[in-house]
């Protein structure tokens, strides 16, 4: 009677077997792991352009109301500084242009960098230098966005006219 092998010659080659399918299993699991979290990454950074190109609008629109805000017998000037834009005491009333100096939502603070003007602040942009994912297709007011490899080219300016 002829044995077909050794039984533990067959275990060691299962055994491989296994081993070589768990690994393959936990190479597809990694790569399967890392891919999603580039996804959510990407999926973050997308929601943070989207809040970004909003909270640039709101001081742009809070420089043009400060701007277009004029006290009886005074001239249109420009903010000094952001903190205007929330208490504009050039009133009897201080009058309120912007709820709060947000945060930059690419750097998480609230440290824009201010656009001087002839006077004063006339625009705000952020200090990322992330790759921007948006290159095209933004709001006419923002057409010069177009094509800007960072979110610090992103530069939020009243339109004074």
């Amino acid at each position: 009677m002829k044995r077909s092998g050794h039984p533990r010659k067959h275990l060691v080659h299962l055994s491989g077997l296994v081993l070589l399918a768990v690994l393959i299993f936990m190479l597809l699991t990694t790569l399967s792991a890392s891919a999603m979290v580039e996804l959510q990454r990407t999926h973050t950074q997308r929601a943070k352009e989207a809040e970004l190109l909003f909270v640039g609008d709101q001081f742009r629109r809070a420089i043009k109301s400060y701007y277009s805000s004029v006290p009886a017998g005074k001239s249109q000037t420009l903010p000094r500084s952001l903190n205007d834009l929330l208490e504009d005491t050039r009133f009897p009333m201080p009058v309120r242009h912007l709820r709060r100096v947000y945060p930059d939502p690419m750097t998480g603070e609230a440290d824009w960098v201010p656009v001087q003007g002839a006077g004063g602040i006339m625009g705000v942009h952020s200090r990322s230098t992330l790759s921007a994912f948006k290159k095209r297709e933004f709001p006419v007011q923002y057409r010069d966005f177009q094509d800007k490899e960072t979110y610090a080219e992103w530069v939020f300016v009243a339109s004074l006219n």
